[in-house]
């Protein structure tokens, strides 16, 4: 590479074009015209940054402008290779790193994914095809239902089968209870940074959120109670383990204390605890608290995968299960009686068990990697979670912060996107998961950082 990397370094000297840019073209005419050959292995980033004279976010944004053309690959503990003939797939929207989706990670666990294909094949040959293709019962069968209760029981021991409804995702759900317990022009409680979800189905149905301001144990109790004695909401929403963005989870105290707010206003809480498998510990769920006011809301979506779209619901009681079935047929009329038959078929035979150990382990790897990049700029995370929180410093903006990692072919999600009380502080939620490799996402994480170390030139040469 000595004879190539003096020709590179000349023509980056001599050229006026983003030398991103120019590293990618570089490599591309060096594989027409034979310099380069499929296998062949280039430089270490931080070398070819310093033979170069550029810095390493440069470098790295040329080597994954080069990926998106599917020019080379990198390798965990091998290094970056020329590919052969067929090109790669560019990822959505031409970034090389999709850190905006709040997916869990692909294990890439050759059993594991024999399995699911073995075990989707047995529910399809043995299932009763005219079964699946007709209308279920209202909020599903009761194999289905039963296998939501065995899922959520992790959580809520006391789950009976009567009140759980089956739903064709978490989203679903939420649709229906807010379309059912608030009118338009009435008002739900919410996070002051929350699920960008809930933000969208009540612009969608005309409801009003309020924003609860948050401290490290949760939303604040004395603002809930304001609101509940002033304002008089429809209902109280809560992600309260893990919170999309910040990670952040509520204390048992605390949700003490909004269980007891809640039970003396009689307001109904929707607590959306997506992410509750993911740690192995976890404080008691609201419903455990005021088991009369809230519904309770679990899905596969973050512990096995998004495209799953089985999720259920666990009622206050067989009357608002009934009614909540109601609303349930007429935003969504059903959950896919395929989709659930494979959920029903993955928890009774352990794959759902053994998906969550893969998707927890793998997110343990991707956090090792943003504390190694990030750990010195006050990140929030969770060992097992797929996303982090990132506070930025001074030197920048949450918006241009964003925009410079675009351009640089890293996606994140500014903070005003979760905000509900238009303060969004300088912040960015960072995800992990998705079909973004592992090296993938190690490089992401070198250049956040670099980016964060440099920001008044984040991508200027040093020549």
């Amino acid at each position: 590479m000595d004879k190539t990397s003096q020709i590179w370094l000349k023509r980056i000297r001599s050229s006026n074009k983003p030398a991103y840019l120019l590293i990618a073209d570089l490599i591309a005419e060096d594989v027409r015209s034979g310099r380069l050959s499929p296998r062949d292995r280039l430089p270490a980033l931080r070398d070819l940054a310093d033979y170069l004279e550029l810095n390493y976010t440069t470098v790295a944004r040329g080597y994954a402008e080069a990926r998106k053309r599917g020019l080379i690959d990198t390798r965990a503990g091998m290094g970056t290779f020329v590919r052969g003939g067929s090109p790669s797939i560019r990822l959505r929207g031409g970034s090389a790193a999709e850190m905006t989706m709040n997916l869990p990670p692909e294990p890439a666990d050759p059993g594991l994914l024999a399995h699911l294909r073995e075990s989707a094949a047995h529910v399809m040959t043995q299932s009763d095809w005219h079964d699946l293709l007709r209308y279920q019962d209202f909020g599903g069968s009761r194999e289905d239902r039963a296998a939501g209760v065995q899922w959520l029981r992790r959580r809520l021991p006391l789950c009976a089968v009567e009140r759980v409804l089956v739903c064709p995702g978490i989203h679903s759900a939420l649709t229906a209870l807010v379309s059912m317990l608030a009118r338009p022009g009435e008002l739900i409680c919410v996070e002051s940074l929350t699920y960008p979800g809930i933000k969208a189905i009540a612009a969608q149905l005309g409801v009003q959120l309020h924003a609860l301001p948050l401290d490290e144990d949760g939303p604040l109790v004395d603002a809930f109670e304001h609101a509940c004695r002033t304002l008089k909401p429809r209902a109280l929403y809560c992600n309260p383990t893990l919170l999309n963005p910040t990670t952040g989870t509520v204390t048992r105290a605390r949700r003490e204390a909004l269980a007891d707010v809640a039970l003396r206003y009689a307001i109904p809480v929707i607590e959306d605890d997506a992410y509750a498998m993911l740690p192995e510990e976890t404080p008691a769920p609201l419903a455990t608290l005021a088991p009369a006011l809230t519904y309770y809301i679990g899905g596969l979506s973050k512990c096995f995968g998004a495209g799953l779209r089985a999720a259920w619901v666990h009622t206050p009681g067989p009357r608002q299960a009934e009614r909540l079935a109601g609303a349930l047929r007429a935003t969504t009329v059903m959950a896919s009686p395929v989709t659930s038959a494979l959920a029903t078929q993955w928890i009774q035979d352990g794959t759902a068990d053994r998906m969550l150990d893969a998707i927890r382990a793998e997110s343990a790897a991707r956090q090792k990697l943003a504390v190694h990049h990030l750990g010195s700029h006050a990140l929030r995370a969770h060992p097992h979670g797929f996303h982090l929180w990132l506070p930025l410093g001074a030197d920048w903006s949450m918006v241009d912060f964003a925009s410079n990692l675009r351009d640089q072919g890293v996606a994140v999600v500014a903070a005003a996107a979760f905000s509900t009380d238009g303060t969004p502080p300088d912040a960015v939620r960072v995800c992990l998961g998705g079909p973004m490799s592992r090296e993938d996402c190690d490089i992401a994480l070198r250049l956040i950082a670099d980016t964060l170390e440099h920001p008044v030139h984040p991508h200027a040469n040093v020549m």
